[in-house]
């Protein structure tokens, strides 16, 4: 049995991976690319196909020769169906009987930007839409397979109760929810499959059904290195004997891009914020935030440290941004470019331990910034470790306006004093 809570921070990990000691979020691609990837396992799920422009939506519907349709607002956050699109169509996801209905709504989602609980009050642009057959079904499962960090390996975390907030379900009935951990060596077999089947209420004539279905998308998250394989809701029709997966959210692991190029191909940086898109060409760990004062740290526990320093006295960080162990000044340079395209930043803080990475590369990386973009916003400047004397003495002899303090808590200080 999970609670709400471990079920967040079960879902909020498979979407998180660790190279060393810098944490890496995962690939997550669109529901029609997902479902296209579970065609591929065999797996069983709703006749459908993707449009880009009204007229292809009309189209798709067409050429799917059915009246019970469903058209799918293609946007990489959760809460689609109660959001609100900048066209002022409510709801991304929307029941249609005709090619023209398909038009239409498309015509509101395409080129629009659609907010969410998840996406902040920007929203999120609609490329493509989904459209898909819509199945009437019996009962409703979540289905999902992850990461576990307790039992060290994948477990599956499922459901009677889908179709719905699976965190409601935890938190309102958390005895609905079932874990399995999976002996990654031996990984999913047949029995232990039916029995969860069985266990979450399947009709005794589906369960081999579904069994077959948990294993194919146990061999999908092992194969292609995913962090989750997300059903819900994972669907029985006792009428058709059929168990299909309605819809599909897959994550995967970023430090398997290099044997998944296939995946990778499919990445939508449309949907992501530019500022991060930037950083990753140049191998920066880069999240942003809505303070106003810029961080630029090497090490992620240094630059948590930094961020918790500048909230103590009462500033609000504007981003996570670690340029690692062997930055070079180039990197540093380009890390000045994004921290400086927020119009929210009032200040930096640059706090360097040198150890592998010398504090002379990050002055020489601080010093070219300066200049290529003639920065105006105060720069606060805490250096420690190797090459620091040498540091020192270019930052002075640069004539440039730059609050050097030895002391982490003064220089936090002073740059929440600069921000305000």
């Amino acid at each position: 049995m999970l609670s709400s809570t471990a079920l967040r921070s079960l879902r909020r990990a498979a979407q998180s991976s660790w190279s060393g000691a810098q944490q890496r979020r995962c690939l997550s691609i669109h529901e029609y690319l997902s479902v296209r990837q579970l065609e591929q396992y065999g797996v069983n799920v709703p006749k459908g196909n993707v449009a880009s422009t009204p007229a292809e939506a009309s189209k798709v519907a067409s050429e799917l020769g059915m009246k019970d349709l469903v058209i799918k607002a293609q946007v990489l956050a959760g809460g689609r169906g109660k959001g609100t699109f900048d066209s002022g169509l409510q709801g991304g996801v929307k029941l249609i009987s005709s090619p023209k209905e398909a038009e239409q709504y498309a015509e509101k989602m395409l080129g629009h930007k659609l907010v969410t609980k998840q996406t902040g009050a920007a929203g999120k642009p609609c490329n493509e839409v989904f459209i898909v057959e819509r199945k009437f079904v019996d009962k409703e499962y979540y289905f999902a397979i992850l990461m576990d960090r307790k039992s060290q390996g994948p477990a599956i975390v499922a459901s009677s109760q889908g179709g719905m907030d699976i965190e409601a379900v935890a938190r309102d009935s958390p005895e609905a929810i079932v874990t399995l951990p999976i002996d990654i060596r031996a990984g999913l077999k047949f029995d232990a499959a039916k029995s969860l089947a069985a266990k979450l209420g399947f009709a005794p004539e589906n369960q081999a059904a579904a069994a077959d279905t948990f294993m194919r998308l146990y061999k999908l998250f092992i194969e292609k290195d995913a962090t989750l394989v997300e059903i819900n809701p994972l669907a029985e029709s006792l009428k058709n004997n059929e168990v299909v997966c309605m819809d599909a959210k897959l994550n995967f692991d970023d430090n398997a891009d290099f044997r998944q190029k296939d995946i990778y191909g499919l990445r939508d940086t449309t949907q992501e914020d530019p500022r991060e898109v930037s950083a990753s060409k140049y191998n920066l760990n880069y999240i942003g935030l809505d303070g106003s004062i810029g961080c630029l740290v090497n090490g992620a526990g240094l630059a948590m440290a930094t961020m918790d320093i500048i909230k103590l006295h009462g500033g609000s960080p504007a981003n996570f941004l670690d340029v690692g162990g062997s930055a070079t000044v180039e990197q540093v340079t380009e890390a000045f470019k994004i921290i400086s395209a927020d119009p929210h930043v009032k200040a930096v803080l640059v706090n360097i331990f040198g150890g592998i990475m010398r504090c002379d590369v990050i002055a020489e990386g601080i010093i070219t910034a300066v200049h290529q973009l003639d920065l105006k916003i105060p720069l606060v400047v805490r250096l420690q470790g190797t090459k620091v004397d040498e540091a020192k003495e270019m930052i002075k002899n640069s004539g440039l306006k730059i609050y050097a303090n030895d002391d982490l808590d003064l220089a936090a200080r002073e740059s929440v004093k600069l921000a305000q």
